[in-house]
């Protein structure tokens, strides 16, 4: 075996790889082991999974979306409670249309485009790209509101953390990020618990709720329930523009329930076979499952007298006339406390359930966001980074994103749900309506040319549900901007036109990109007319020369080893002794009258460049390779200078040839021990390069 120069090496005797890289050890621990692009099927979601992947949000909604309406509606007092019911059946019904629309989407756009799949194919990139920036700006709320919510919640178990909202649900959304990071399915199976727990703490406690109210005959009562509300002055009247604007605001808060409901159209790639029929079968659950939670909270709420009061809006709790502070328990927690008075375990249970499940909602946006990144990095709208999946076969790239996104945005609000929530829904609604008029030109458009009388009447149906869809959403959008416009709604259309603004920038990047590197045809056979190569020399070593031996052997033109003269003493030394090795090729010694290296070096190589462009200009640069991080600030700073600066010359080639160092076998320690067939191999010595490929780990 021999190195690059042609001499002969020995294999060295060297330790067997026993050191670990505490990164690596560390990665694996949280991540898991690698999976092979074989191995994608394995990830694949059976509904029994993909309900709590990808439901969470939307069901988790049912925690909070109760409290946002009777927030909203103690604005005019306790009058204005009646109208709970009519507000509740109004989301109910938006959701069950949307839900009803969705599943059409899922079985005509497979792929996992979702809405903007739908949108860019049937109305045009742009307004493809209008739906991506709404749904990127949701996903990140989805997470900072979810997580939010919880810790809001949490501060009646553990007051600890009063003060540092922010910093705990940033620290738990770090934790999300580490378990997503390990694959849809293996996050699946731990969320699917809890998912699963909270449907039945909500469900049972709705049904022992109304057992002992109807059947037991028991007079259920809230705490609140004895107490008045005074309410906001504008709002008490009640009548005109007051009541619409309080049924308007109630309503926007409460179709807060509806988010979450378009990601199972982006991860339908995510279920296993038949993708469309288990997608939209899992829609139709989640759509009868959160319908039915909230009509319960909502049923037990009016009829225990469960209240809530938003004391930002100026409104309080009064009893006997006097006014009454420290009740701001939510809705669930005051329900469980008052259908388990005599069963705490009960209790315990609804309240657990509901702070976890309000934590992993954020789950849902940590599948769809990295999903909708991949498809738009392939679409050219986004970094292609996020187009890669990782170890664990998961867009890991797009879930730190993500990350990072929504913690940013929980430190910047300290996680205060209710400065959150007036920027919520504006994004998920656009894209709900965009979709929708989509759909209707996708039906319109195969109805066009589709002759079979069955299939037909199918389109006909489908078509008539998207049409209700994007009049319910439509209706429902302008309803949430008006209401909520001047409350934040404002900053989260700023937020969806930056993200337009550099996805288009990014475009345009890799379009220009593309068309300044594709192929002529005349450039495909041209070959450089004449190649002049040269050595950068620092001193004569076993690296120089191994540069020398590279240089000779690429057959140049000419060649010519060249030196800066930045010490004096230095240059004497290294001319005494290239002299006296006589290497074959002559040394040119170049001044440098300010003790530079750099700047000398490169005008002497751009002063080589001729006028014909067919000439090159090859640069070796000898590289010593190390293998700790210290080492890197010890060597090869002055060749990464030349290498960054040479970059941006036109006709010149930069090739670094690396030297092995003896440290390098660290490095080489912790790359083999990273790969998980864990073969061994032996320490090259100093300067030698490694002594044959690494064995299989079944041999």
């Amino acid at each position: 075996m021999t190195t690059g120069q042609g001499d002969p090496v020995e294999p060295m005797a060297g330790l067997e790889c026993t050191a670990v890289s505490v990164a690596e050890t560390l990665k694996r621990l949280l991540v898991g082991r690698k999976l092979a692009s074989t191995q994608l099927g394995e990830t694949l979601l059976p509904k029994r999974i993909a309900l709590p992947v990808f439901a969470s949000d939307a069901l988790s909604s049912v925690a909070y979306a109760p409290d946002e309406i009777l927030l909203t509606l103690s604005l005019a007092g306790l009058a204005g409670y009646a109208f709970d019911w009519p507000v509740a059946i109004a989301v109910a019904v938006v959701m069950l249309v949307v839900v009803l629309s969705y599943r059409q989407t899922v079985h005509a756009y497979p792929s996992g485009g979702g809405d903007y799949e739908v949108v860019g194919v049937n109305l045009g990139p742009k307004w493809g790209l209008v739906v991506a920036s709404a749904l990127f700006v949701d996903y990140i709320l989805t997470v900072a509101v979810s997580v939010s919510s919880g810790v809001q919640n949490a501060k009646a178990v553990f007051p600890q953390i009063v003060g540092f909202e922010g910093i705990t649900a940033a620290v738990l959304i770090v934790v999300l990020m580490g378990m997503n990071l390990r694959g849809v399915r293996e996050s699946g199976r731990f969320f699917a618990i809890p998912t699963y727990g909270f449907m039945i703490a909500v469900i049972g406690m709705t049904a022992w709720g109304l057992t002992r109210i109807f059947v037991l005959g028991e007079p259920l009562s809230a705490p609140t329930a004895e107490y008045d509300i005074v309410g906001n002055d504008f709002y008490s009247s009640l009548s005109g523009f007051a009541l619409v604007a309080l049924l308007a605001r109630s309503f926007s808060s409460g179709c807060a329930a509806l988010t979450g409901v378009e990601a199972i159209s982006n991860g339908v790639p995510a279920f296993k076979e038949p993708k469309s029929r288990n997608a939209a079968t899992t829609l139709g659950l989640l759509g009868t499952i959160a319908i039915g939670m909230l009509g319960g909270i909502i049923t037990l709420a009016s009829l225990t007298g469960a209240k809530l009061v938003d004391e930002t809006g100026g409104v309080v709790f009064t009893h006997e006339g006097e006014p009454v502070e420290g009740h701001t328990d939510t809705i669930m927690g005051q329900l469980a406390g008052t259908v388990f008075d005599n069963f705490y375990p009960g209790f315990l249970f609804v309240i657990a359930m509901t702070m976890i499940i309000l934590f992993l909602a954020a789950n849902t946006a940590f599948n769809g966001f990295p999903v909708l990144g991949s498809i738009l990095a392939r679409d050219g709208y986004m970094p292609r980074a996020l187009h890669t999946r990782g170890d664990r076969l998961a867009y890991s790239n797009g879930i730190i994103l993500l990350s990072v996104a929504a913690c940013a945005l929980v430190l910047v609000f300290n996680a205060s749900v209710t400065a959150l929530i007036q920027l919520y829904v504006v994004g998920v609604f656009v894209s709900f309506t965009l979709s929708q008029i989509g759909m209707l030109r996708h039906w319109t458009r195969h109805l066009a040319v589709e002759t079979d009388p069955a299939a037909r009447a199918h389109m006909v149906r489908s078509r008539a549900i998207n049409a209700i869809g994007a009049t319910c959403t439509g209706v429902v959008l302008v309803i949430v901007l008006a209401a909520k416009f001047l409350y934040g709604a404002y900053l989260t259309i700023v937020a969806m036109a930056i993200v337009f603004a550099i996805m288009s920038a990014i475009r345009r990047h890799y379009t220009k990109v593309a068309d300044e590197t594709a192929l002529v045809a005349s450039e495909t056979r041209t070959l450089p007319s004449r190649v002049h190569a040269v050595i950068l020399v620092f001193e004569l070593n076993k690296p120089t020369i191994r540069a020398l031996n590279f240089a000779k052997a690429s057959r140049a033109n000419s060649i010519e080893a060249v030196a800066v003269a930045s010490d004096e003493e230095v240059v004497e030394k290294l001319r005494n002794d290239w002299e006296e090795l006589n290497p074959g090729i002559t040394l040119k010694v170049l001044a440098s009258p300010y003790r530079e290296v750099v700047n000398p070096f490169l005008t002497y190589v751009k002063s080589l460049r001729s006028g014909n462009p067919r000439d090159v200009i090859m640069v070796y640069l000898p590289e010593l390779v190390v293998g700790h991080w210290w080492e890197r600030l010890l060597h090869n700073q002055t060749g990464l200078l030349i290498k960054s600066r040479l970059a941006f010359v036109p006709g010149v080639m930069v090739t670094a040839v690396p030297y092995q160092l003896a440290s390098s076998a660290y490095a080489l320690e912790r790359a083999v021990r990273s790969d998980e067939t864990g073969a061994a191999w032996r320490r090259p010595g100093r300067g030698q390069v490694h002594t044959g490929a690494r064995p299989d780990a079944d041999e």
